[in-house]
């Protein structure tokens, strides 16, 4: 009920958001600092190599090593690089709701699309306090919200139960990125959710499945690499052809595998720089790719065609 009185707004905002979004590196240079020249150049890039839109600031681009300084200066540096028609969406949360909301209040006028929250990582909050936080985060912003489940990553899972009810009970929440690996849970989700509540793979692997059963997208790592191959594999899944979606889906697979052949963004900031775009390396504990890993995705990236353009 809260959602239809609040009208549509919401739902125009979010539907501009797009099926194909990247989870974008965080570019360094040599001393360790945030390049943000070089991501202004990356988020162009990706969008000229079909991304729909830019997740900035999420667990790909390092932001437990960031500060929020840092990642919000990431959100300014990036819109004025793009312009203000690009979507793009700024990864906006800690395991702290007040140090979080720091971050959300200054979404709108960093020049951002719509906010991700992620799940609180380490102090494992209940159920009530995962509602609770997501919808103080989501009160204090103009802007459409996404949530963020990757039990992997938090140790804590939140449910199908919890993200309908905040998909009914707060209007500007209006979709999930779902990396919990349960097709039940995603399918409870797609079942129950309100019209115009979008849920997004937050797995490349999982992103046909989750298409098929009713989602709307992923959230991708590998589209740094393959941005237009990926989008057509969501076009052909949306359009009900499964065969196609799955023949592309096949041929991409092994890349999505060995992309995460160590803990991301480790394998695809050495694919990018092995490609030839300059992201810098990465901050502790964050290290450089082993030996193996880095033997692995050069093999891999030498079978496919890297749509991303490589700056001469």
């Amino acid at each position: 009920a809260a959602r239809e009185a609040a009208g549509t707004s919401e739902v125009c905002a979010m539907t501009e958001i797009g099926r194909l979004l990247t989870a974008m590196v965080t570019p360094f240079r040599a001393d360790g600092s945030v390049d943000y020249d070089q991501a202004g150049e990356l988020a162009k890039a990706l969008l000229a190599s079909g991304s729909d839109g830019i997740v900035l600031t999420g667990t790909t681009g390092e932001t437990p090593t960031l500060s929020i300084e840092e990642q919000v200066e990431v959100w300014r540096a990036v819109r004025r690089a793009v312009g203000p028609d690009a979507t793009l969406v700024g990864g906006a949360s800690t395991n702290s709701t007040s140090e979080s909301l720091e971050m959300v209040t200054q979404g709108a006028d960093a020049g951002m699309s719509a906010l991700m929250f992620t799940v609180p990582y380490y102090n494992k909050p209940p159920q009530e306090g995962l509602f609770r936080h997501f919808r103080t985060l989501a009160e204090a912003t103009p802007l459409p919200c996404i949530l963020y489940n990757i039990p992997g990553r938090t140790s804590l899972n939140v449910t199908a139960e919890t993200t309908l009810r905040l998909a009914r009970e707060v209007p500007n929440i209006v979709g999930i990125k779902e990396a919990s690996g349960d097709m039940a849970q995603v399918g409870a989700i797609v079942d129950g959710a309100p019209e115009g509540f979008r849920v997004w793979s937050g797995d490349d692997s999982a992103a046909v499945d989750i298409v098929e059963r009713g989602g709307w997208g992923v959230i991708s790592v590998a589209s740094h690499l393959v941005g237009r191959q990926i989008s057509a594999m969501l076009a052909a899944a949306a359009a009900g052809q499964i065969e196609e979606a799955r023949r592309l889906e096949a041929g991409l697979t092994p890349l999505f595998n060995v992309l995460f052949i160590e803990t991301n963004p480790i394998p695809v900031k050495f694919a990018l720089n092995h490609v030839g775009f300059r992201v810098g390396g990465l901050r502790l504990p964050m290290i450089e790719a082993s030996e193996a890993a880095q033997a692995k995705v050069s093999a891999e990236l030498a079978k496919h065609q890297v749509d991303l353009p490589i700056p001469v």
